[in-house]
């Protein structure tokens, strides 16, 4: 992810988590967004359980649908 896509992301941190918590709600209600952080390679999210295929997919569908965020510049690597 560019610079200017994690600055954009960061900047509004708390709506883009409050708004991932009511998306993931709807899929598994005890499955939370916790945290979000930039490092030199992107942004890392931290959810309270394991992530499946199907929240990963949602995440990656709101990063890019959010306003001001290049979608060919979101790829989600790996679960850990």
């Amino acid at each position: 992810m560019s610079n200017d896509n994690k600055s954009k992301f960061i900047a509004l941190l708390s709506k883009h988590i409050a708004n991932l918590n009511s998306i993931l709600k709807g899929i598994k209600p005890e499955v939370m967004a916790d945290f979000a952080c930039m490092n030199q390679h992107g942004i890392i999210i931290t959810i309270n359980k394991m992530a499946s295929s199907l929240n990963l997919q949602t995440i990656k569908k709101y990063i890019k649908n959010t306003d001001h965020i290049d979608s060919k510049d979101i790829e989600i690597l790996c679960i850990s």
